[in-house]
């Protein structure tokens, strides 16, 4: 949990903290503030001619121990999606242990889980597998329930299938949809050769990648997209197909 923050210099409403400013303060204490909301803030929202609200993951008191701790992955699959979604991984993995107290008043360690909620319509694949890699490496310690909601599409699909097996859910309404790697080049002859050949290894990966985390096989796959267009899936068949494991 993090470090309390001073009611002095901040009005605080669950998540929100409202920064208030106060000219009187001592360069050190506004130091050690501004270090505390880096390291703690998810993200800033400061509207024209007002004061920035910051929103903090797991402000709460002593004995709050249903802190919320979520991703929401709501749109294209980016760069800067990729980094972001990675930073709040690796956060929620350093703060995954808590100890709990009994009613007899044995202390145990547990391993908080986290959430990652998907909504996309697909992406940057390398992206996606930045994401694909840091997430394995967090299963190992932590589990990672998945969420999937409005349209889980393309690159998409894989950041849902990749949660922790079990702990994989779907919205009733959710779309599903799978196709091939698209990609375009353009160059000199020579180079579109080799850069069709990249874009074929990465649809090779991502197929591969989808085995290991569904139901499906390459056998499926074909036959899924034997006609070359987009396959839209509802939630019951993204389940029937091991994508997600029940309902949300």
């Amino acid at each position: 949990m993090p470090k309390k923050l001073s009611d002095k210099d901040l009005r605080n409403f669950g998540e929100f903290v409202i920064v208030k400013e106060n000219s009187k303060k001592k360069k050190k204490e506004k130091k050690k503030e501004e270090q505390l909301l880096e390291e703690f803030a998810d993200e800033t929202i400061a509207p024209e001619g007002k004061q920035p609200i910051y929103i903090i993951n797991n402000i709460g008191g002593k004995d709050d121990k249903d802190d919320i701790r979520a991703i929401n992955c709501y749109g294209d699959i980016t760069e800067r999606m990729g980094s972001e979604v990675v930073q709040a991984m690796l956060y929620f993995n350093h703060s995954r242990h808590d100890i709990l107290e009994d009613a007899e008043g044995n202390t145990h360690e547990v391993i908080k889980p986290f959430r990652m909620y998907v909504s996309t319509h697909g992406g940057v694949v390398s992206d996606m597998f930045s994401i694909l890699d840091v997430m394995d490496m967090i299963k190992e310690d932590c589990v990672i329930e998945t969420v999937g909601i409005g349209k889980v599409m393309s690159a998409g699909v894989l950041m849902l299938a990749n949660g922790t097996k079990g702990r994989r859910k779907i919205g009733k309404n959710c779309r599903v949809m799978l196709h091939s790697v698209i990609s375009g080049h353009h160059g000199s002859f020579p180079n579109v050769e080799n850069e069709m050949r990249e874009t074929k290894a990465l649809q090779e990966m991502y197929f591969d990648y989808l085995c290991t985390c569904t139901n499906l096989t390459r056998r499926k796959i074909k036959k899924l997209l034997l006609n070359n267009v987009d396959v839209y899936l509802s939630a019951e068949e993204a389940i029937k197909y091991g994508i997600a494991d029940g309902y949300l």
